[in-house]
């Protein structure tokens, strides 16, 4: 087991992970290495990262939820299926083995950075038409399948969230009030989960939750500030991140 001394360099990380995820995603590429780097188990690295996740997203969502940044009526209804599909994620890791599916994945979100680059006017204009059809035929089975992918293997969740809001009309900014909310009660969902289990490290977790969860708040409003055209950049440094690291795990 480390020592308090790992929390030096833990609570700056936390900090960092936490500005950026809630900004655009991918927190849990900075946090994760870090925990397994301190000399936790893979077990309770990823436990303890739920914990202080739900930190870092919670204050997120606050800071959105509180400027009308949440489409309310949307999240409401995805959030079960985002659930669902959390914990059916989780059972198949029992039976399908995810690195299998690493370097997929990390094709895939780089391809969904590629298209949001691409279209220099993607995310940058609020064009949400409301509750139509259309809308959750998207958005519908699009919360169940990143649900089970959070669930499965995780990293770039709040990535492919963000894609999945701002291809529905939202801009950038709307698109991570929308993931943070989605992305927090999956979070909250796993956290639960993995109490039982118990394998979080609370000396750990807490402290860098705390941390985690001031950079989420100053990375919310910074987003909010700076509007979709900032957010549009961090995404893209988001997106390569999360690849890099699922090609070359």
């Amino acid at each position: 087991m480390p020592g308090p001394e790992v929390l030096l360099y833990g609570l700056p990380l936390a900090f960092l992970a936490g500005f950026v995820d809630a900004v655009a995603g991918g927190g849990g590429t900075i946090t994760l290495p870090t925990l397994f780097f301190m000399g936790l188990s893979p077990a309770q690295a990823v436990a303890t990262n739920k914990l202080l996740a739900i930190f870092g997203s919670g204050s997120a969502t606050v800071q959105y939820w509180r400027r009308g940044h949440v489409e309310q009526g949307l999240v409401l209804r995805l959030i079960p299926l985002a659930l669902v599909g959390s914990a059916l994620g989780a059972y198949l890791v029992h039976f399908v083995n995810p690195d299998a599916f690493r370097t997929l994945i990390g094709v895939v979100i780089l391809g969904v950075g590629a298209l949001v680059l691409v279209n220099k006017r993607f995310g940058l204009e609020d064009r949400y038409p409301g509750l139509t059809a259309r809308t959750l035929a998207l958005t519908l089975p699009g919360a169940l399948i990143i649900g089970v992918y959070d669930g499965f293997l995780g990293p770039g969740t709040g990535t492919f969230l963000m894609f999945l809001f701002a291809l529905v009309g939202f801009n950038l900014v709307r698109a991570s009030g929308n993931a943070r909310t989605i992305n927090f009660a999956t979070n909250l969902g796993a956290f639960l989960f993995f109490l039982i289990g118990g394998q979080m490290v609370w000396w750990i977790g807490l402290p860098m939750g705390a941390a985690n969860a001031l950079g989420a708040t100053l990375g919310a409003r910074m987003a909010m500030l700076r509007g979709s055209g900032f957010v549009k950049v961090m995404y893209a440094l988001i997106v390569v991140l999360v690849a890099a690291r699922l090609l070359t795990q």
